[in-house]
């Protein structure tokens, strides 16, 4: 019913996005006392206030990107994992970063459980993306940036996408493609609600280099 009622009928067309999103147990990515709703078009807390992106968005996001098979994707995010779960069948490889370190560490856990053994979660700071892994295919920021970051395109394959929030209290949807000749083309899609983005002191260069959860 999620996939029909808010997804098919806000205008979500990707047949492998759907198909994923009817798969995926968003419930087990929710804290146990609100899973009699995990299934609602509605973003939940999950703690270290930090936020479920609501269905539709996971879906919106999922499917700008226009993921392909062999596509390796850093995620800026992980939050509970919902989103590295859904992208998990459609790629070759998730690396999912996460600067909460409760987060990254449930977040790895459960999805190691679940077996989506193609996404790798790391405890570190988002602006900075995750240059040894780098270039990737496309980039997904599930947290509100307040300007693109350059390191994030520097860290794009030529003809790669980037899928991000950007603002303050209110944000813009982008879709950033970094194009052949080097040129940066934009586009904004909906106004959206996140969470802020945010730089950490507390991690340590050390911590950002070795807490690589496998």
């Amino acid at each position: 019913m999620m996939v029909k009622n808010h997804l098919e009928r806000r205008g979500i067309q990707d047949k492998g996005v759907l198909r994923i999103m009817r798969e995926t147990p968003r419930h087990l990515f929710v804290p146990e006392n609100l899973r009699d709703v995990a299934y609602e078009d509605a973003p939940l807390p999950i703690g270290g206030g930090q936020t479920i992106s609501q269905p539709y968005i996971v879906a919106l996001m999922t499917e700008l990107l226009e993921v392909h098979k062999n596509d390796r994707i850093l995620e800026i995010g992980t939050g509970s994992g919902y989103q590295a779960a859904v992208l998990s069948p459609l790629v070759k490889e998730v690396y999912s970063l996460e600067i909460v370190k409760s987060l990254a560490d449930s977040a790895n856990k459960k999805l190691k459980d679940m077996q989506y053994h193609n996404v790798m979660v790391k405890w570190g700071d988002g602006y900075e993306g995750w240059a040894e892994y780098a270039p990737f295919d496309a980039i997904i920021v599930t947290a509100a940036a307040n300007h693109v970051p350059q390191i994030l395109i520097d860290q794009m394959e030529i003809g790669g996408i980037l899928v991000l929030p950007v603002g303050t209290y209110y944000q813009k949807l982008k879709v950033i493609t970094k194009m052949k000749d080097g040129e940066i083309g934009e586009k904004n899609i909906i106004s959206v609600r996140f969470v802020p983005m945010i730089h950490s002191e507390k991690i340590s260069r050390d911590s950002r280099k070795f807490y690589i959860s496998k």
